[in-house]
């Protein structure tokens, strides 16, 4: 059986994944209900994020950005690769990939996917799809900087523990919104982030 937080057993549990139940959907309405009705009258734009799981053994890692402050849309936030979901892309899966080719120059033949999860959506109004991917560690990153203005990595074992996850909340535009948040050293990862992560450890590890 390999270790808890290695690569290998992330892929083994995306594999075995059921498919959600009816009515078992994520986003950041389940902290927050009221935004159901928000969603039911508009249309969401579809996109995709990578979760890339660095093998390094029986401690995997993942790799997270910090999105410059310039962008539309989470600027300054910690984010997974990824972004809209072009024409172009023949999928959600090719939509990621090129994304993390193009904002930190993670080559896509290093990447393995394993799995994807439900489509998460966002209270920004994105339906957001994430890839879960298994990353070879002889990668060499190259950062965008336009869109990106850092990459940093957090151990598996500490995004994995729920007592990571702490529940927040703040005003926007006039109502309190809730929202998980996982500071990890000089990082505070939160908003949409921090719910896929959320909704990783409930399907692959609770």
């Amino acid at each position: 059986m390999p270790a808890l937080f290695s690569a290998a057993e992330f892929a083994r549990r995306a594999a075995r994944q059921t498919p959600p139940e009816p009515g078992e959907d994520y986003g950041d309405h389940r902290l927050n209900p009221d935004l159901r009705e928000l969603f039911a009258g508009r249309a969401l734009r579809d996109a995709a994020v990578l979760v890339p799981v660095v093998d390094r053994g029986e401690e995997a890692s993942v790799i997270l950005t910090k999105r410059t402050e310039a962008l539309r849309n989470h600027s300054g936030q910690v984010a997974f690769p990824g972004g809209r979901v072009d024409p172009e892309d023949a999928s959600a899966e090719d939509a990621a990939l090129r994304e993390a080719m193009e904002e930190i120059g993670l080559e896509r033949r290093l990447v393995e996917i394993v799995g994807r999860m439900p489509d998460y959506v966002s209270g920004t109004g994105f339906r957001v799809t994430p890839i879960l991917g298994v990353v070879r560690p002889d990668f060499h990153l190259s950062v965008n900087p336009h869109e990106v203005d850092s990459v940093f990595e957090v151990p598996l074992r500490f995004l994995m523990d729920p007592a990571n996850h702490s529940r927040d909340s703040r005003l926007w535009e006039g109502r309190e919104r809730f929202f998980y948040r996982m500071p990890y050293e000089n990082w505070m990862i939160w908003g949409l982030t921090a719910g896929i992560i959320h909704a990783v450890y409930e399907r692959l590890y609770a």
